[in-house]
């Protein structure tokens, strides 16, 4: 690498990092995005160098065309937050009907005469079951919302942020679920299918958690086109 060419790379590697610790998103639909802004600045500033354009001006020009880190964020961060609304919507769509697998579980008859704590957790895991459905018809409609709908229609602005409480809820009540039917198991002849059903709660808790926390950060972030929140 000749001294021209090492600080032009050098700035072209900044402005990626920059951009890259400013964004957040699933990590793949980020990596992706990453990249094509670096092949898109790279092929700017290649075209550049082909018209006789020194490289170190070449890749100062592709920069200014692009904009700055701070006028690029907004743009992309709105694409990165779409996509892990989506992607939450998706986790949600997928675990949350296993509350209803954990009310089923629960439900089956113990060899011995259902104690208080025994029908508390029942009881429970069945009103549970309805956060449910509710929470995977929200996430159906998310999902089309971001997908189909969304090349005829703009997605609403806080659709993020209601799909990011949808998750957080859909977590709390698997969390519930989790710890109700742990104390059952321990009380009951039929713990097997309890423990199982606790163990399908609370993987189904950890996976939800992680990507609503996730959303709820993206939908705090300021979008293009959409007003800043004070």
């Amino acid at each position: 690498m000749t001294a021209d060419t090492a600080p032009s790379a050098d700035a072209l590697a900044a402005y990626v990092a920059k951009l890259t610790a400013a964004l957040h998103g699933p990590a793949r639909a980020k990596g992706r995005l990453i990249e094509e802004i670096r092949g898109g600045l790279e092929d700017t500033a290649d075209a550049q160098i082909e018209r006789g354009v020194p490289r170190r001006e070449a890749v100062g020009a592709a920069v200014r065309e692009f904009g700055t880190v701070d006028e690029l964020v907004p743009s992309c961060q709105r694409e990165l937050t779409l996509a892990q609304a989506r992607h939450t919507a998706r986790v949600v769509a997928f675990t949350a009907p296993f509350l209803i697998a954990c009310w089923y579980l629960a439900g089956v008859p113990a060899q011995e005469p259902a104690g208080t704590v025994l029908h508390t957790a029942r009881l429970l895991a069945a009103h549970l079951s309805g956060v449910a459905i509710a929470a995977t018809l929200l996430a159906a409609a998310a999902l089309a919302a971001t997908g189909t709908l969304a090349r005829r229609l703009s997605p609403p602005a806080r659709l993020p942020a209601m799909v990011a409480w949808t998750g957080t809820t859909a977590g709390a009540a698997m969390a519930v679920t989790t710890l109700a039917l742990v104390t059952a198991a321990a009380l009951a002849t039929n713990w097997p299918l309890l423990a199982f059903a606790g163990a399908l709660a609370a993987a189904s808790h950890a996976a939800v958690a992680t990507s609503a926390r996730a959303c709820r950060r993206c939908a705090r972030l300021p979008l293009a086109g959409a007003p800043e929140r004070g």
